[in-house]
């Protein structure tokens, strides 16, 4: 129960999930946003028209899976660290990264589910510079396809040393 835990449940991820035709197409961004805070910097990274306008600062945002691309522009924008970019095509996930160190391309790492837990080793592909993001690193990593959805996080380090 998301109140008590902190942790979405199924149904709550079922909402922002796009469909498997939408998956195959390639890059889209998944945003796991579900409360209503005062907070819209996603609307207005987006180049794309892909997040609709707020029409109250407390709203939801609400993505046009169809119009995004996956540029990822709106990962790093959001102080709350719940927008993902998963590519069904490549196997890849991207996600916000705010810690030290900061991983390098060729690193491994632990993917963890939204629990905190390890789920599975992945490699990062590709890091944007924290300091091009608002100190927000965007870390690309490649996981089997079954992961893409349950990763939200890494751990650095430990398979690295």
């Amino acid at each position: 129960m998301l109140e008590k835990t902190g942790i979405p449940t199924s149904d709550d991820l079922k909402a922002i999930k796009p469909d498997k035709e939408r998956l195959k197409k390639g890059p889209v961004a998944l945003i796991e946003c579900f409360r209503k805070i005062p907070c819209d910097p996603c609307f207005y990274s987006c180049p794309f028209d892909a997040i609709d306008e707020f029409k109250d600062i407390n709203d939801i945002p609400n993505l046009d899976y169809e119009t995004c691309t996956g540029c990822g522009n709106c990962i790093a924008s959001c102080p709350g660290l719940a927008i993902f970019v998963v590519d069904y095509n490549k196997n890849t996930l991207s996600l916000p990264y705010e810690f030290l160190p900061v991983p390098e391309k060729g690193d491994l790492v632990w993917g963890l589910n939204r629990a905190g837990k390890k789920v599975k080793k992945a490699e990062v592909v590709r890091v944007k510079d924290p300091a091009k993001n608002d100190k927000t690193a965007v870390v690309t990593i490649k996981l089997p396809k079954e992961y893409l959805m349950e990763v939200r996080n890494i751990e650095v380090g430990e398979l690295n040393g």
